[in-house]
């Protein structure tokens, strides 16, 4: 979709440092990052985050695409301390009932809209906090899902703790946050390669720290935040238009055949003449035919049906046109007579293409084998599945071209077999 190719594109264009001017004033990232190590170790010694082993230096051959000279390549686990995170046991209520403290799934990122999450569906207690794996999350941390998918990403608008399908960043300085969610979602396709696992892809803790990114002094990453934040909600609109234009493409095609067929029993596709005559009488001569083959014992005789109360009628019809019931035009669910030997069309409810289409197949097979058991039809006659969910379906035929005219099928059918051979299919 072209919302997002163009998002895609603008988030790498932002990364690049294309989408913003380079100003001298800014300065150079590498101060910037030169601060953050230094604070950090002045965490580590406080005993406020833990020390963890050096990351790899980034080589020319780990740097993606280009950068301004100001800005400087650098890993995840330099500007923050990555956590994981855990879930209480969920048969103890000590740990849920009542519980304060705000802690979220994959799943409530999901259902999360924007930049910040506050919390989830539920929520844990402090003694479930300390007896579990899960961690207390400052405010304007990212919580980043690792699995069950790669790539949810959001910002905490408070305290709150997450399972263990996430790695969170707990940041050293937290006035990179923004622009630093913004990067993620552009990175998280690399990231996704770097996943591992037979039942889904995972990041684990210490692959996530060495992710890169580039970052820019603080004044221009105001910047990119200020112009991603004016642009991206435009693309976002862009894409509920273009999915609501896709719906509409893939809905036209079956709107548009109701409403044919519609107008077609309405007769609205085509002109009513004089010399046409009254549908009146040719229910007459129907019906006489009907009357002649009970008689004849061709067909079987079956209760009177009910006259067509007005209340039944859906809608207006020209008036040489006549509402009838099927039970007066066409023998329902007939039986066939043939010599056991003879060739006939064998048609399964798979065989039958969905659609009003009226595409169906049939494999060869001589009568005695499938007149029991099976519904009869033949040549001419129409062919409609009568359960679920092939009814919805629209699974239907009209029988032509099958050996010596006759055939059986799937006993999940109803048969209608024109009285008089005077009714166009």
């Amino acid at each position: 979709m072209i919302a997002e190719k163009l998002r895609k594109a603008i988030l790498q264009a932002a990364m690049q440092g294309k989408l913003t001017e380079q100003l001298p004033e800014d300065g150079d990232a590498r101060d910037l990052l030169t601060e953050i190590q230094q604070e950090k170790k002045r965490k580590i010694k406080t005993g406020e985050i833990k020390a963890t082993k050096p990351l790899p230096p980034i080589g020319p051959e780990d740097i993606p695409y280009e950068i301004p000279e100001n800005w400087v390549w650098t890993r995840l686990g330099e500007i923050g301390e990555i956590v994981g995170g855990g879930t209480p046991k969920s048969t103890n209520p000590e740990y849920w009932d009542s519980g304060t403290i705000e802690w979220i799934t994959p799943a409530d990122m999901k259902l999360n809209s924007g930049m910040f999450i506050s919390g989830g569906t539920r929520r844990i207690t402090k003694l479930g906090l300390e007896r579990s794996s899960a961690q207390l999350l400052p405010e304007g941390s990212i919580v980043y899902s690792s699995r069950a998918p790669i790539g949810y990403v959001a910002i905490t608008k408070n305290l709150l703790a997450t399972n263990q399908g996430f790695k969170s960043i707990k940041f050293i300085r937290g006035d990179i946050a923004t622009y630093l969610y913004y990067a993620l979602i552009e990175r998280t396709p690399e990231i996704i390669k770097m996943g591992s696992g037979t039942t889904f892809l995972e990041i684990s803790g210490s692959i996530f720290s060495q992710v890169q990114f580039p970052l820019p002094p603080l004044s221009e990453q105001d910047r990119i935040v200020k112009y991603l934040k004016s642009l991206l909600p435009l693309i976002d609109d862009l894409e509920k238009v273009e999915k609501e234009l896709d719906a509409l493409e893939q809905e036209f095609p079956v709107k548009l055949k109701k409403s044919l067929l519609q107008a077609a029993m309405q007769g609205k596709l085509t002109e009513q003449l004089p010399e046409d005559g009254d549908a009146r009488d040719l229910l007459v001569e129907i019906q006489r035919e009907k009357k002649r083959k009970i008689r004849a014992g061709e067909i079987k005789a079956a209760k009177p049906l009910l006259p067509i109360d007005p209340d039944e009628i859906p809608y207006e019809i020209p008036e040489n046109w006549v509402w009838a019931r099927f039970g007066q035009i066409v023998d329902i669910n007939p039986r066939n007579s043939a010599d056991d030997s003879m060739e006939a069309g064998f048609v399964p409810m798979e065989a039958i293409e969905p659609g009003f289409g009226s595409g169906f197949s049939f494999r060869k097979t001589a009568w005695g084998e499938i007149k029991k058991g099976f519904t009869h039809f033949a040549e001419n006659d129409v062919i409609i599945a009568k359960i679920t969910p092939c009814f919805q379906n629209r699974k239907s035929a009209w029988i032509v071209d099958i050996p010596n005219g006759i055939g059986a099928g799937t006993t999940e059918l109803h048969v209608l077999r024109d009285f008089s051979g005077k009714l166009v299919t």
